[in-house]
């Protein structure tokens, strides 16, 4: 698939009718840079009411890749959400490092240089990427400020100030310290990203298919303040919350869990908005998605 063309119109809702999915499946990521990251979760919904079910098991980014390749494989017309950003702030700046001679120039380019700067960390890790000496400087890491990091917050993508708009708490992916920074996930997504090109597209940045599975950009905490979460409160970790949750989305009661950790809980209730949302279809039209967002920075799947 390609990366699309400059100036080209974004990839958007196909038709007057809904997409239609048989299958729903949300994945909780983690840049965690060992084999096996505690974080990395997977829940599946099938078309109906059912709730969706967790494959429980201890996930790799190279398991998840094999996952995915599988369902292209199958040809499963599934929706697939990864809580990951899969590119950085672009429009900001008019690049995604200004400065830097090989900074690319849209997502799937950005995807490849990630990939073949972290060639030697195992495990789809992407240490060796922040530790360039010219990409490390838009980055804030422990210890290390980079001299491009703006300060304060960092960079933002459009998506992310809508996040902001929808009463969200975005992190900027060039942030890289604290419990709450998603770049490392955003780096290691990329990874695979690139590894999954020409098998499984992700939206807005390829065309939608008319068969097999989709991937979208997903924030779980989205999906939890969409079932009525308050503010302030983002995870959940007991039966009962979950289950409530689950009702507001139309689900039936989710099936006794090992354990209910937020990465489990939060896989479950975002497979379950997957599928009400899919056929919404002002979520694949969103106003603020340009044809050159749709290339560079991409676009979290839910954001109006």
């Amino acid at each position: 698939m390609g990366s699309g063309e400059e100036g080209a119109a974004p990839h958007r809702w196909a038709g007057d009718s809904p997409l239609t999915f048989t299958d729903f499946i949300a994945i909780d990521w983690s840049g965690q840079a060992v084999e096996r990251p505690k974080g990395l979760a997977v829940a599946h919904a099938r078309a109906g009411d059912t709730a969706p079910v967790l494959i429980d098991r201890p996930w790799s980014r190279a398991d998840i890749l094999g996952f995915l390749e599988g369902l292209a494989d199958s040809g499963t017309r599934a929706l697939v959400g990864l809580d990951l950003s899969p590119a950085f702030p672009f429009a900001d700046a008019g690049a995604y490092f200004p400065g830097w001679a090989e900074s690319p120039a849209d997502g799937p380019a950005l995807w490849a240089l990630v990939d073949r700067l972290s060639t030697p960390d195992p495990h789809f890790a992407a240490t060796s990427f922040v530790q360039h000496v010219e990409a490390r400087r838009h980055f804030r890491q422990m210890g290390d400020c980079g001299d491009l990091f703006p300060g304060g917050r960092g960079r933002f993508r459009v998506c992310e100030v809508g996040q902001e708009a929808m009463a969200l708490s975005p992190y900027s992916c060039f942030n890289l310290v604290g419990a709450s920074q998603v770049g490392k996930s955003s780096l290691t997504g990329m990874r695979v990203l690139h590894r999954l090109r020409g098998r499984v597209g992700l939206w807005p940045f390829d065309p939608l298919p008319d068969t097999g599975p989709v991937l979208v950009e997903i924030y779980t905490s989205l999906a939890a303040r969409l079932a009525g979460m308050r503010k302030g409160i983002s995870k959940i970790r007991d039966a009962e919350t979950l289950d409530t949750m689950l009702a507001a989305f139309g689900s039936a009661p989710h099936a006794p869990l090992p354990r209910h950790d937020d990465h489990a809980t939060d896989a479950i209730l975002s497979a379950a908005w997957l599928r009400v949302a899919a056929g919404q279809p002002g979520l694949w039209t969103p106003a603020g998605l340009t044809p050159d967002l749709a290339r560079t920075e991409g676009w979290t799947f839910g954001v109006l």
